[in-house]
């Protein structure tokens, strides 16, 4: 199984590439869809990272592929401009998920 990028960020994709991670460029909607479709057909690809840029943009096409294909598995990756996320984001998730404050 390989891991595979799809970014929306040159940088990101540059960096990936030098450690060794196979991935595309796209900008939209479509081009996002088309690569997901490929990807998800490729069964090869075990993890399919993605910048969080298509998680807050696209968020109902990724949950789609989440919630209906058991492989590969999704990870939402900070590109160079880094998080859209809070700081608190794995304790606050965990408190949500089961109702623990850590």
């Amino acid at each position: 199984m390989k891991i595979y990028l799809i970014s929306d960020n040159l940088d990101t994709l540059t960096g990936m590439r030098l450690a060794g991670v196979e991935g595309v460029l796209v900008h939209g909607r479509e081009e996002l869809k088309e690569a997901l479709k490929s990807a998800i057909s490729d069964k090869s690809i075990g993890i399919l990272l993605l910048t969080e840029g298509f998680g807050r943009e696209f968020p109902e096409m990724i949950d789609n592929v989440k919630l209906n294909h058991k492989t590969p598995l999704i990870i939402e990756i900070p590109d160079r401009h880094g998080t859209g996320r809070k700081p608190d984001f794995i304790t606050s998730y965990v408190d949500e998920a089961i109702g623990l404050k850590l």
